[in-house]
């Protein structure tokens, strides 16, 4: 069944987007609590068990306040295509509204709500495990610019959105294009659901939303990063994976191989986060006529947002 048709026509829904630190956890229950919501994350690290303090999830006493959805989803070994994400999250929100709720949509990854607000019709290609270590060679030997420039090849729409550094996205649509002999960006059609979505994107002065990286990578340290970390190898999960890679945890990797110490450990994160932030600026920026945007430090942020909303 089409998730997307299923749906509630004029069901609303509210997204809440931004980059990281910026603020959207604390805003969208502070939202939540005053208009009756339950929150879907579109954060695709907060998807993985076990990774709590990395990835900056809602506490337990936060989330036993305002119900919370697609959070430790699968284990950190475990795959969530894009496709599945999008139907769990159709779900989600439908089954909110059911309730006489008002779903809240909250996350920084731009794809994630995409996805979901777009209706991207996604192309249902099973990873190719071989294909992809061969990209992954081609990426390693020559450099992620001439990988780009053989997606430029096969399909100049989807490399024209997709930078050349992000090799994971460049080898999925390579990967799509090559099994199915179709371009992804023609597979990827889009149909919008029936919602009526405000966007809110949460923002902050640039050097503000810095400090505010440093003291929240900080505090991570000091709540006991490097032991959810060592957790997770004792579980058995390896570097290799892409949950493992993720930032704080590849850093801190880092640190348990001999590579760095720990304050430099600290240091690579926090500066991995930064670069990371603008990213996300750049990703919701292409719909930035969409999203209305509200610098958290504003007096009464919450208030305002609400008053968009209604």
């Amino acid at each position: 069944m089409d998730s997307a048709r299923a749906l509630t026509r004029g069901l609303r829904l509210v997204t809440i987007v931004g980059p990281t630190a910026a603020g959207k956890t604390a805003l969208s229950i502070e939202l939540a609590g005053r208009l009756d919501g339950e929150i879907v994350s579109a954060d695709s690290r907060q998807i993985y068990r076990y990774m709590d303090i990395g990835t900056a999830k809602a506490t337990p006493e936060e989330r036993a306040r305002i119900p919370h959805h697609l959070i430790d989803v699968v284990d950190p070994d475990q795959v969530l295509t894009l496709a599945e994400y999008q139907a769990l999250a159709y779900r989600a929100i439908e089954e909110i509204a059911a309730r006489g709720k008002l779903p809240l949509l909250v996350g920084g990854t731009g794809q994630y709500v995409a996805a979901v607000v777009d209706g991207w019709r996604i192309p249902e290609v099973a990873p190719q495990p071989e294909l992809r270590a061969e990209l992954e060679r081609v990426a390693d030997e020559r450099g992620s610019e001439a990988l780009h420039g053989r997606l430029a090849e096969l399909d100049p729409v989807a490399a024209a959105k997709i930078d050349h550094r992000n090799v994971r996205r460049v080898i999925r649509a390579l990967e799509v294009c090559l099994t199915t002999g179709q371009p992804i960006s023609e597979l990827q059609r889009k149909t919008p659901p029936p919602y009526r979505v405000t966007q809110i994107g949460v923002t902050r002065e640039r050097a503000a939303l810095y400090e505010r990286i440093d003291r929240r990578v900080d505090a991570m340290v000091a709540a006991g990063l490097v032991d959810e970390v060592a957790g997770l190898v004792a579980r058995g999960y390896g570097w290799e994976l892409p949950a493992m890679s993720g930032l704080g945890y590849r850093q801190i990797g880092q640190y348990f191989d001999g590579e760095v110490s720990l304050d430099e450990a600290i240091g690579l994160i926090k500066r991995g986060t930064r670069r990371f932030t603008q990213q996300q600026y750049n990703w919701f920026r292409l719909d930035d006529r969409a999203i209305r945007w509200v610098d958290r430090a504003e007096a009464d942020a919450a208030g305002l947002v609400e008053r968009l909303v209604a």
